[in-house]
């Protein structure tokens, strides 16, 4: 039987990662948080302080895991990993910057910027399976903690896809 306990969830992007300061496009490569990053992390732990999250979920690309880890740490929360909550897999681009992509892939930023429905990125992850895995695991989440407050600590394209779930974009 479905409980109609309200779950609260905590939607935590990730805190500034190397390549989030170097400006290159992550994906799912994985690089570490910065000096910045884990100090965002710390200063969310202390905003969070309270507000008794039963879990934290986490994706397991470093930058993710580490905010987590800060977090959970701070408020004595377990950290759960959970693949789903990657980010979406950009392919060909991943590592490099706009400029970069710019030279060597052109068609790709020009429908990024002008027509981003219509982009497609050599290797790229296709979007259709990506927002069935986002909306799966939270769903998921959500079930198994009805009632709770439950933190989820993934990246802008992962919280991003959810978002436009819960509003019922394509």
């Amino acid at each position: 039987m479905e409980s109609s306990a309200v779950t609260r969830l905590f939607l935590i992007r990730h805190g500034r990662s190397t390549w989030n300061a170097a400006k290159r496009i992550q994906g799912q490569a994985d690089p570490p948080l910065d000096g910045v990053g884990r100090g965002q992390a710390r200063r969310l732990a202390d905003r969070l302080r309270g507000e008794e999250l039963a879990v934290l979920y986490a994706s397991p690309l470093r930058r993710a895991w580490e905010t987590a880890e800060i977090i959970g740490k701070a408020l004595g929360v377990p950290v759960m990993p959970d693949e789903r909550l990657r980010e979406y897999d950009v392919g060909d681009i991943t590592g490099l910057t706009w400029e970069q992509i710019a030279e060597r892939y052109p068609d790709v930023a020009r429908h990024w910027a002008e027509e981003p429905e219509s982009l497609e990125i050599p290797g790229e992850e296709r979007s259709a399976p990506f927002r069935a895995r986002v909306a799966a695991v939270f769903g998921e989440i959500a079930s198994r903690h009805a009632g709770e407050m439950v933190g989820v600590v993934a990246h802008g394209g992962t919280l991003g896809a959810y978002l436009g779930h819960l509003i019922g974009l394509p």
